[in-house]
């Protein structure tokens, strides 16, 4: 288990982060390598390691977590012309961060398959 990822250390308020919504479950912020004019990446404070281990937390908690993505896509514009919420699982899925976030990616037309 890695516990001092770049999120942890974000979080911990070591690293800056250009912070664009904020509440006590929940930190969202501009990616640092954005793959559409709109990505954010949004973080659970309390930490859950992968999207498969959503199966340890309560509907609840999952419940309030991508309530609060939905939320945050509406406050950046997203909702007229739509975006794209992304979650990677492992490996295979290409999670480059042991920490589980969701991407929101919009601004442009997002082509598909993604890859």
């Amino acid at each position: 288990m890695a516990h001092d990822t770049i999120f942890d250390r974000i979080l911990a308020g070591d690293i800056p982060a250009d912070t664009v919504y904020e509440d006590e479950d929940v930190l969202a912020f501009r990616d640092i390598n954005p793959q559409a004019p709109i990505h954010v990446l949004v973080v659970p404070k309390h930490r859950v390691e992968r999207f498969a281990d959503l199966a340890d937390r309560s509907d609840a908690w999952i419940g309030r977590f991508f309530s609060t993505v939905s939320r945050i896509a509406g406050l950046l514009g997203l909702n007229e012309n739509g975006y794209r919420v992304v979650i990677n699982n492992g490996k295979d899925g290409q999670q480059s961060v042991e920490y589980l976030h969701a991407h929101i990616l919009g601004g442009r037309g997002l082509s598909w398959p993604p890859g």
